[in-house]
C-alpha cells in the first residue's frame, strides 16, 4: 500500500512541477512578449535546475529520505504556489527586478522538483522494489502527470482560474502530498506534530492566497495600469483588461495598450475610411481581428455595406464588447448589428477553409510581438488573403509605428508586395500611441487618396488625408526583406525596434 502511495505522489509531483513551469512561461509571455524566447529560457533554466536538484539529492542520508521528501514538498508548494502572485505583483510595482525574480523562482522550483523523484525512487528501493519495476513505474507516472497538466492547464486552469489562482491550486496539491506522506509514514519521521503544523500553516496560507487571488490581481493590475479596472479576464489566448479614468476607457491585451477612447477615432478612421471611401460599390467587407468592434463601427456607417464578416480568435473579446454597456456604447452596438457575422476562429485557418470573396478587407491584428502573431503578417498569410479580395478591391493593414519601429513597418510593406500587392503606405498621429502606421494594398488597382468623404469625420479631411500618405525625412522607406513563415524576421525586427525606444 505504501508503494502505491509513493507512486501516486510521483503523478501529483510531476503535474505540479510542469504546472509551475507553464505558469512562469505564460506569465512571462504576457508581460514581456516573445513567447518562444520566454518559454525556451524558462524551460532551459527549469531543466538545468532539475539536474542540480537531482545531483544534490545524493547527499540526503537514507534514514532521512522521507523527512526530506516532506520538507521539499512543502518548499516547492510554497514557492511554486505563490510564484505567479509574487511575479505579477513584482512586475506591476517595479518591472526592473522582474527577470531576476522570475529566473530565481524558476530555478528554486526546478531544483526542488529535481530532488523529488530521486528521493521517491530511493524510498521505493528501500522497500525492496525490483529495480526494473521501480524505474518503469516512477517514470510512467511522472510522464502521465506531465501529460495530464499539459492538457488541463490550457483548457481548464488558465482560462477558468487564471494564472495566479492556478499557482495556488498546484501549491495546495504539493502540500497535500506532504500532509498525506506525514500521515502514512509517520513511524519513519521525527517531530511529526511539528511537521504537520508547518504543513497545515503553508496549506492555510495557500488557501488564503487562492481566496484572495482576485484582489491580488486587482492590486497588481492597478499598480501596472494606474486606473480603475472595470473589466478583466484571462482567456486561453490572452489577458484582457479594460480600465477607466474619468471619461477615458482603455483596453490592454497582455499589458499592451490597444486603444484609448479619447483618441481611438483617429486610429479607426485612418484604418477604415481610406479603404471604403473610394469603393462606393462595396457590399461585402472582411474584418480580421478588431474584436472590440471599433473598426466595425466605422464600416457600418456606410449604407452600401450589406454584409460584414468579423473574424477574431477570442470569444471573450467579442463577447465583452457585445454585452458590456460601457463597451457597447463605445462601438455603437456594432457587434450585434444584423449586417454583421462574428466568427471566433484563427484567421489563417478560417481563410483556408472558406471561399468567400470580399470587396474590402480591414486587418486589425495586434502588433507582431510573438511568432503566433507574426504568422498573420507573413507571405503565406497575405497570399491566402489576396485570394479572398476582389481584383479591384482594397485592403488596409495595421502595421505598427513607422517612427518607433521602422524596420518592422517596412517589413510588412515588403511582405504585401512580395505576394503581388500594390501598396500605398500611410501613417496617422494618434496621441496615445504617437505616429502610427498602416499599409493600404490592392491586387491590381492603383490607389489615389480621397480628397473628400461622404460621411462626416472627426479627424479625416482632404488635408489630413494628403499628409497621411507623405512620409517626412525621418520616416523614409527602408529596404527590408519580406516576412517568411519559416524565419519570422518581422518578430525580431519588431522587438529590436521597440527595444531601442522603450526604457
Amino acid at each position: 500500500m505504501n508503494k502505491k502511495i509513493l507512486i501516486l505522489s510521483v503523478f501529483v509531483v510531476a503535474s505540479c512541477g510542469l504546472a509551475y513551469e507553464l505558469i512562469a512561461g505564460a506569465l512571462a509571455s504576457y508581460l514581456l512578449g516573445d513567447s518562444v524566447l520566454q518559454f525556451s529560457t524558462i524551460i532551459g533554466c527549469y531543466l538545468f535546475a532539475m539536474g542540480v536538484g537531482a545531483h544534490f539529492s545524493k547527499y540526503v542520508r537514507d534514514e532521512d529520505v522521507m523527512a526530506r521528501f516532506v520538507d521539499i514538498e512543502l518548499a516547492v508548494g510554497l514557492v511554486g504556489g505563490v510564484s505567479a502572485a509574487v511575479l505579477f505583483l513584482t512586475f506591476s510595482w517595479s518591472a526592473a527586478p522582474f527577470r531576476a525574480m522570475l529566473y530565481t523562482m524558476v530555478f528554486l522550483v526546478g531544483a526542488f522538483v529535481g530532488m523529488e523523484v530521486p528521493l521517491v525512487m530511493r524510498a521505493l528501493n528501500a522497500r525492496q522494489t525490483d529495480f526494473s519495476e521501480l524505474v518503469s513505474r516512477v517514470l510512467t507516472f511522472d510522464y502521465l502527470g506531465a501529460l495530464a497538466v499539459s492538457l488541463l492547464f490550457p483548457l481548464v486552469m488558465a482560462p477558468k482560474l487564471g494564472l495566479v489562482r492556478s499557482g495556488f491550486v498546484f501549491g495546495m496539491l504539493n502540500v497535500g502530498v506532504a500532509l498525506w506522506t506525514i500521515r502514512v509514514f509517520r513511524t519513519e519521521l521525527t517531530n511529526v506534530t511539528g511537521r504537520m503544523l508547518r504543513a497545515s500553516a503553508v496549506f492555510f496560507l495557500l488557501v488564503c492566497g487562492f481566496i484572495s487571488a482576485d484582489r491580488l490581481t486587482y492590486w497588481g493590475e492597478h499598480g501596472l495600469f494606474g486606473d480603475e479596472i472595470v473589466f478583466a479576464t484571462t482567456t486561453p489566448y490572452q489577458r484582457l483588461v479594460v480600465t477607466r479614468w474619468k471619461d477615458d476607457l482603455r483596453l490592454y491585451i497582455n499589458g499592451n495598450l490597444q486603444f484609448s477612447s479619447r483618441d481611438e477615432y483617429r486610429y479607426h478612421e485612418a484604418l477604415v475610411h481610406p479603404v471604403l471611401e473610394p469603393l462606393p460599390w462595396a457590399k461585402r467587407v472582411l474584418v480580421l481581428g478588431g474584436g472590440d468592434g471599433l473598426a466595425l463601427r466605422e464600416i457600418l456607417r456606410y449604407k452600401n455595406i450589406e454584409h460584414v464578416t468579423l473574424v477574431d480568435l477570442d470569444p471573450a473579446m467579442t463577447g465583452a464588447f457585445a454585452t458590456r454597456a460601457e463597451l457597447v456604447k463605445l462601438n455603437h452596438g456594432a457587434l450585434t448589428d444584423k449586417r454583421v457575422r462574428v466568427v471566433n476562429a484563427d484567421a489563417a485557418i478560417w481563410l483556408q477553409q472558406n471561399d468567400d470573396m470580399f470587396d474590402a478587407v480591414i486587418v486589425d491584428f495586434p502588433d507582431p510581438s510573438s511568432f503566433a502573431l507574426g504568422k498573420l503578417y507573413s507571405v503565406p498569410f497575405y497570399g491566402i488573403l489576396k485570394k479572398h479580395l476582389a481584383a479591384n478591391g482594397l485592403m488596409s493593414v495595421q502595421s505598427t509605428s513607422p517612427f518607433f519601429a521602422p524596420h518592422a513597418y517596412w517589413t510588412i510593406d515588403a511582405t504585401l508586395r512580395e505576394v503581388g500587392m500594390k501598396t500605398s503606405p500611410y501613417h496617422a498621429y494618434v496621441p496615445s500611441f504617437g505616429e502610427w502606421g498602416f499599409v493600404l494594398a490592392s491586387p491590381q488597382a492603383d490607389y489615389t487618396p480621397p480628397t473628400s468623404y461622404r460621411l462626416p469625420m472627426r479627424y479625416l479631411n482632404e488635408a489630413t488625408t494628403r499628409e497621411m500618405f507623405i512620409f517626412p525625412p525621418d520616416m523614409q522607406p527602408l529596404p527590408m526583406a519580406p516576412n517568411r513563415l519559416n524565419t519570422q524576421s518581422l518578430v525580431h525586427e519588431f522587438e529590436q525596434d521597440w527595444r531601442r525606444v522603450i526604457r
